[in-house]
């Protein structure tokens, strides 16, 4: 088969050279066989060729071997959308089986997405959809379920792919004729041409081609053995012309019969390199203009983030899709009260009839505050999975560009899309970046971040006031707002969204221990960890609960247990544990005595926290820790305060009793009752001699140019702190003396284990003194319930359904109360 091929070829394109020729004639016979070759190679009847044309179809079907994942079928997604109608079915069947139809359908779409390659059709986008066959028209204009591939040229991309294609042609096309055209001219020799053409007559004329080069005519009737158009190079045109006189006129050739010269000019593919620099120059200018112009005005089509700088111009707030979402309220736990504040907005999305009937208007917006960590963004997501709205998100500083006038553009081009999808909701995350207060401090006759926040003013309440484009925004230093973003019109409500409680801690827990593989009762465990992580916000519960499973993964347990949860919250609180961190012996010794000294203060004092545990082991960037049960408290008293700052002062005394001298290792401590002495007197009022004011203090991080005070008064208030700093020092010491021997015990038993639980206290200073709180059940005591108040209001009771959904559930409900009966 291959013989044939090539040998027919080969025969075909001497018939062709032939008829190029003039005066040449073609042989009958190998015409014939010609003929006969090629009605034999289309044959239907062969099967090598059919064969053949099928391995090539197979070939351009299938993507190559290795890129399989590239490509992705159809099929993939129609299996997606039978499980969605498979879910939607279920979640649909009545009792009397009314729901037939939609499971029928559902299973006729996954029959169908699992039909093997040749019922179903492929979608492989690698061909370019030029070896599929394409799809018949029906009536309409509506496609069948014809080919496999995609037809070239379905919109934009469509073209753009189209354009390429015949581009690649064109230039295959064109390289394929210059070497046509190449491979038909034979180069000779001066020499030659004057001995074997010129000296035989034959050489009917010359044509001197661009002054370079010279094709030589032979007269008809004379052609060469060889196939092609003779031609050779010359130096110049001069020498060319005497040396052809000279060569003429030694054959005695008659001047009247010297064969003619002809000067043509022609475009030859070796000029064409030449200006290939400047078309690609050409061609770079062009492509910059039209990138630059994507850049600026968002592309051709509408086309979203082009451009040689990402298309600054344009707004890059995301619609999330609900489906991608997997997070709901039911995860959010431990604020309730803003949770339900949210929920009121998604209810009024959902159900606007129930609030318009009695005259509300929905509120415009929202701002989630509180200290990090607490959920406010969580509780944004939570919204974007179960609101049936779309869900736009931002951040805050992804307004701020290096570009002037950038900010306000996106914001303009943000609030355009909310007003697209209305009714949607819009969350700006961090929206401090934007909406820091206005003042003169720009040093600059232009801020960029003060015409942003403009904007922002103006899209949100001003003259193109939006209905149904509900604002939520979240930060954590709602102190530095404009007060004209925080007025009602913009932002009607400020949800607090503070620290968890200890029930809001043992709901956390509960949504974290779920997914954890453990043999504990989850309930009683989750109550034990919020009684043990007082201060933790939803952030550090997430992580207790993941460092547990890694704690005990890395251990090669099976399960989680206790022991687990207490290391995971001991590294969540002091840091990583460092067995290589090696002390001296008599380093040691001091960080023995010294957490001893804060642990026998805190034993004996009764405002104190009740001690959990004290270790010697280094943790972080202490030598040792003493770790506190501290109850969630909202006031405190003075008493309160002098005793935890007799009890932050016991390892500095402990050192000076027992070493006769002091080491560093107390200066966190020091640090710790400085800004509580200072607390006590500027902010809370606490002192006789300074009065019952407050001082405002500056941010940390945060430069303070001027003090509040008079410099009286500053003096006034050191003399005063240095004076509480020394009671509380002298008081300390007094108790240290009068329990060394205590100290001394629980110094020693540190040194010998190293770490000191609650009972080991107990076993060696015997029962504090003072009644105290340890557990669950004690911290909850008389506050009602045992669990947080998840009940919601009657109006939120059906918050995630539609008024004709509930009316039709509950009328299904009653009908099969019926039947029961």
């Amino acid at each position: 088969m291959a013989y044939r091929v090539l040998t027919t070829a080969k025969k075909l394109e001497s018939v062709l050279v032939g008829l190029n020729r003039p005066h040449r004639t073609v042989n009958g016979p190998d015409c014939e066989q010609i003929i006969r070759s090629l009605s034999y190679l289309q044959s239907r009847s062969n099967k090598t060729w059919n064969e053949f044309l099928h391995r090539i179809q197979v070939f351009c079907e299938k993507p190559p071997k290795g890129f399989e994942k590239y490509f992705k079928p159809p099929g993939a997604a129609s299996a997606q959308q039978a499980k969605q109608a498979n879910k939607a079915g279920e979640s649909g069947t009545s009792k009397d089986g009314s729901s037939s139809s939609s499971n029928s359908a559902a299973e006729q779409s996954a029959s169908q997405s699992n039909a093997p390659p040749g019922a179903t059709s492929r979608k492989n986008d690698w061909n370019l959809g030029m070896f599929s066959p394409q799809p018949a028209r029906g009536k309409g204009g509506s496609s069948g379920s014809g080919g496999s591939g995609r037809p070239i040229g379905g919109g934009e991309e469509g073209d753009k792919e189209k354009m390429l294609m015949f581009g690649a042609l064109a230039g295959v096309a064109l390289i394929s004729a210059i070497a046509f055209f190449e491979m038909g001219y034979k180069e000779i020799a001066w020499k030659e041409f004057v001995n074997n053409y010129l000296a035989r007559g034959i050489v009917d004329k010359l044509e001197v081609v661009n002054k370079k080069w010279v094709r030589v005519k032979l007269t008809p009737g004379n052609a060469t053995d060889s196939s092609g158009i003779l031609w050779f190079n010359i130096g110049s045109v001069d020498s060319f012309e005497r040396n052809l006189e000279s060569v003429q006129t030694d054959m005695n050739i008659e001047p009247v019969n010297f064969v003619p010269v002809i000067y043509r000019s022609e475009l030859e593919a070796s000029s064409l390199t030449g200006l290939l620099p400047t078309l690609l120059i050409i061609g770079f200018l062009v492509y910059m203009m039209r990138r630059s112009s994507e850049m600026m005005g968002g592309g051709r089509g509408g086309r979203r983030g082009g451009g040689l700088f990402g298309g600054v111009m344009q707004s890059t707030a995301k619609l999330i899709n609900a489906n991608e979402i997997n997070v709901g309220f039911k995860d959010v736990a431990g604020c309730e009260e803003a949770k339900i504040e949210i929920m009121e907005f998604v209810n009024f999305l959902k159900n606007p009839q129930q609030y318009i009937d009695l005259g509300a208007k929905i509120p415009k917006g929202a701002m989630l505050t509180g200290p990090p960590g607490t959920g406010k963004t969580l509780l944004a997501k939570a919204t974007a999975g179960e609101a049936n709205v779309p869900f736009i998100t931002v951040s805050g500083s992804e307004f701020l560009e290096m570009f002037v006038g950038v900010g306000p553009s996106r914001v303009r081009d943000m609030f355009a899309m909310a007003r697209k999808n209305a009714p949607c909701i819009l969350f700006i995350d961090e929206i401090d970046a934007v909406g820091r207060k206005r003042g003169g401090k720009s040093f600059g006759g232009h801020s960029e971040q003060e015409n942003t926040l403009n904007q922002l003013l103006v899209e949100m309440d001003g003259f193109n006031t939006t209905t149904n484009v509900v604002v939520l925004a979240a930060t954590n230093r709602v102190d530095i707002l404009d007060k004209a973003l925080l007025r009602p019109g913009r932002f009607d409500r400020q949800i607090y969204v503070p620290a968890p409680d200890i029930k809001g801690r043992a709901s956390i827990f509960k949504v974290h221990l779920g997914p954890l593989k453990t043999d504990l009762d989850k309930t009683d465990l989750a109550r034990k960890m919020a009684a043990l992580t007082p201060g933790f916000t939803g952030a550090d519960i997430a992580n207790v609960c993941n460092e547990a499973a890694l704690i005990a993964a890395r251990d090669l347990n099976e399960s989680i247990v206790m022991k687990h949860f207490e290391q995971a919250i001991e590294r969540v609180i002091a840091g990583m544990e460092k067995k290589t961190n090696v002390l001296s012996p008599e380093e040691k010794r001091t960080v023995a005595y010294h957490e001893a000294g804060h642990a026998v203060c805190g034993w004996f004092l009764e405002h104190s926290d009740p001690l959990l545990k004290v270790s010697i082991i280094p943790r972080g960037k202490g030598l040792g820790y003493a770790q506190y049960l501290p109850k969630d408290q909202y006031l405190l008293t003075t008493e309160q305060l002098y005793d935890r700052m007799c009890m932050t002062l016991g390892g500095r005394v402990s050192e000076e009793i027992f070493f006769e001298r002091i080491t560093t290792g107390a200066q966190d401590d020091l640090k710790k009752i400085t800004d509580s002495a200072y607390a006590q007197i500027t902010r809370f009022g606490m002192n006789k001699k300074v009065g019952n004011v407050s001082f405002d203090s500056s941010q940390p991080g945060d430069p303070m140019f001027a003090k509040p005070y008079s410099e009286q008064t500053a003096q006034i208030i050191d003399e005063e702190v240095r004076a509480l700093i020394d009671r509380a020092y002298v008081r300390t010491k007094a108790l240290l003396t009068k329990h060394r021997a205590d100290v001394e015990k629980v110094a020693e038993r540190l040194l010998k284990n190293e770490i000191l639980s609650r009972d080991d206290m107990i076993e060696l200073l015997g029962k504090r003194p003072f009644p105290e709180k340890s557990t669950y059940e004690e911290f909850v005591e008389g506050t009602g319930s045992f669990e947080e108040d998840t009940t919601l209001p009657d109006g939120l009771a059906s918050w995630n359904k539609e008024k004709g959904q509930e009316k039709e559930s509950s009328a299904k409900d009653d009908d099969g109360g019926k039947v029961k009966a």
